[in-house]
This record gives structure tokens, C-alpha cells and sequence, in this order.
């Protein structure tokens, strides 16, 4: 169980707000985008992850210094739950979500569908 979800009990009042799983993630989806994910495991895959893309990172972090590339994932931005401002930044990222600040959010891929060998079919 994830013990960092306390952080979307805002976004829940919203219609419009998915909480799903994303690998090991919980990811938070609005109107169909991907704008937080949650991950309570080790380091680096513990506290929150900014879903954004990189023409955004120096404006997030000169507004929330706290928050640094995410190691694996660096086209996201993350804050670590060690952090000794997690529990006061964190919910103030989940703000900018609820208020669908555009820097945040990213459009899911579209995944093709693979027909793979038994959806060819064989000419001769």
C-alpha cells in the first residue's frame, strides 16, 4: 500500500480525477492527463513525481527549488520524501494539478496495437 495518497484527497472531489496504477506507481490523471504520480518504495522511487516536460523544469523549480530531475526519469521532476519540505510542498504541487497549472500534466502515449505474427496474413 501506498502511504503517500493522502496527498490526491483533494483531487478526489473532482469528477474528472483517475487514480491508477502506472508500474508501481499511483498515477493522477485529469481530463485524460497525466499530471502526478505517487511511489513509496526506495530511493530514487520514493515521493512524488511532477509529470511534465522539459521545457517547464526551470520555471517549476525556480518556483519550487525543492524539486530536482528524477534520476531515471528526468524528463519528470521529482520530490523526494526525504525531503525536509515534503510535506509542505508536496501538497502545494497537488494544487497546481487540481488547478490544471499547464506547466504539469502530459498526454499518455497512444500505444499501437501489435497484430504480431498471428494477426498476418500469408500471401501466396
Amino acid at each position: 500500500m501506498n502511504s503517500l495518497l493522502w496527498l490526491y484527497e483533494p483531487l478526489e472531489k473532482d469528477s474528472r480525477f483517475v487514480r491508477q496504477k502506472f508500474f508501481f506507481m499511483d498515477a493522477a490523471y485529469l481530463e485524460g492527463r497525466l499530471y502526478l504520480a505517487l511511489v513509496d518504495r526506495e530511493e530514487p522511487w520514493s515521493g512524488l513525481m511532477v509529470c511534465t516536460w522539459r521545457e517547464h523544469h526551470v520555471s517549476l523549480r525556480a518556483a519550487f527549488p525543492q524539486l530536482a530531475p528524477h534520476v531515471i526519469l528526468g524528463k519528470w521532476l521529482y520530490l523526494s520524501q526525504s525531503h525536509a519540505d515534503f510535506e509542505s510542498v508536496a501538497p502545494e504541487l497537488v494544487m497546481l494539478a487540481e488547478n490544471r497549472d499547464p506547466r504539469l500534466g502530459i498526454e499518455p502515449s497512444k500505444r499501437k496495437r501489435s497484430t504480431g505474427k498471428a494477426g498476418k496474413k500469408r500471401e501466396g
